[in-house]
C-alpha cells in the first residue's frame, strides 16, 4: 500500500495523514473488520485516476471502513457489465457511454463523478488551422464510430460548415501516430490531458479545439457506477467520502501526491504522466457525490437528437446523488 512508504520527500505528510485518519477511524469505531469493495478502472492505472490513487495513499479508504480492490480491466468494455452482472461493486466509465447504457436497459447508475469536463478534443498540427471552420476539404482521424462522428458533425455546423466537408477516416485509435504520419489533417478522440501533453513532448505545437467550445454539451468524462440494487448501500456513500478527501488531499499537495504515486507506480514515473497529473487537476470533480441533473438531461438530448439512442430516459433511473 502506498502509505507505507519510508521516510522521503513527500511522504511523510502522507503517513502523518494516514496515522490521522485511522486514529479518526478508531476513535469512531468505525476501525473493525473492513468491508471488501471492488472498484474495476475503465483503463489501466494512469493520472486520470489520480483521486482514488491518492484516497489510497492517505488511508482514506481503510480509515471509512473499506477494503478497497482497485482492478484495472482486462478489456475497456467490460467494468460496466461487470458491475451489471453484480461481479463488481463499482466501476469507472464515461457519461456518454451511461447514455447507451440506459437505453439498452442495463441497470447501472451514475453514483459519483471523476472528471467533471469533457477530456474529448480536435487536435491538429498545422498552424494554419485556427478553428474546426479551418478544416473545410480536410481529413479528420476518427476511432469511435457514432459518437465522434456526432460531437464533429456538432462541432463544424457550429463554425456554419456541413458535415460532409470534412473526410473522415478511421485510424483505429492510433490517433497521434495517425497526425504525425501525416495521414490526417486532425484527430478527434485524443483527450486533452494525455494526447496534447505528448505532441509538445515530441516537440510539435499542437491546436487543440475543446469540444464543448463549439456547441457539443458539455458531459462528465469519467463517472463511478453502480448497481441499481446497491446503490443505497453504507459502503458505497463511504468510497465516495474517502474519494472527497483524496481529492482534496490532492489538490492540496499535487506534487507530494505525485511523489508517492511514482514511487508506488515505477513504470508510470514518465515524463507524459508527471505532465498530465498537473494537467489534470482542475479537471477533477471537487465533490464526487454532487450530480448536474440538467447536464445529463442536456446530453441525453443531444444523443437522441443525432439518433444515437432510441428514446429519452429520465435522468433519476440511471443518475443519482447520494447524500
Amino acid at each position: 500500500m502506498i502509505a507505507t512508504i519510508t521516510r522521503d520527500k513527500g511522504t511523510t505528510m502522507i503517513k502523518q495523514t494516514l496515522c490521522g485518519l485511522l486514529l479518526g477511524a478508531a476513535i469512531t469505531g468505525q476501525a473493525g473488520a473492513a468491508e471488501k469493495l471492488t472498484l474495476v478502472l475503465d483503463w489501466y492505472i494512469n493520472p486520470d485516476h489520480a483521486p482514488i490513487m491518492v484516497a489510497e495513499q492517505i488511508g482514506a479508504f481503510k480509515a471509512a471502513g473499506l477494503d478497497v480492490k482497485i482492478v484495472p480491466p482486462s478489456d475497456p468494455a467490460l467494468p460496466p457489465r461487470l458491475v451489471a452482472a453484480k461481479q463488481a461493486d463499482l466501476a469507472i466509465t464515461y457519461q456518454p457511454q451511461l447514455h447507451f447504457f440506459a437505453d439498452q436497459g442495463l441497470p447501472l447508475m451514475r453514483v459519483g463523478t471523476l472528471i467533471n469536463t469533457p477530456l474529448n478534443t480536435v487536435i491538429a498540427l498545422d498552424k494554419n488551422i485556427t478553428s474546426p471552420a479551418d478544416l473545410k476539404g480536410k481529413t479528420v482521424g476518427y476511432s469511435v464510430s457514432g459518437i465522434e462522428q456526432a460531437t464533429l458533425a456538432t462541432m463544424v455546423e457550429h463554425e456554419h460548415l456541413k458535415p460532409q466537408d470534412i473526410k473522415l477516416i478511421n485510424v483505429n485509435f492510433q490517433l497521434t501516430s495517425a497526425l504525425l504520419a501525416g495521414q490526417v489533417d486532425a484527430v478527434i478522440g485524443g483527450y486533452r490531458n494525455i494526447e496534447a501533453l505528448e505532441l509538445k513532448l515530441q516537440g510539435k505545437t499542437p491546436v487543440v479545439f475543446n469540444v464543448e467550445d463549439y456547441g457539443v454539451p458539455a458531459y462528465d468524462e469519467l463517472i463511478i457506477v453502480a448497481h441499481r440494487d446497491a446503490v443505497n448501500e453504507p459502503k458505497i456513500r463511504k468510497f465516495l467520502a474517502a474519494l472527497k478527501q483524496g481529492s482534496d488531499y490532492l489538490h492540496a499537495h499535487p506534487q507530494d501526491t505525485w511523489l508517492a504515486f511514482a514511487k508506488a507506480h515505477p513504470e508510470l514515473n514518465t515524463e507524459l504522466n508527471k505532465q498530465a497529473w498537473q494537467a489534470s487537476l482542475p479537471l477533477f470533480a471537487r465533490d464526487p457525490a454532487k450530480l448536474d441533473r440538467a447536464r445529463y438531461q442536456t446530453y441525453e438530448q443531444f444523443l437522441f437528437d443525432n439518433k444515437l439512442i432510441k428514446k429519452i430516459t429520465p435522468v433519476e433511473q440511471y443518475a443519482v446523488e447520494l447524500d
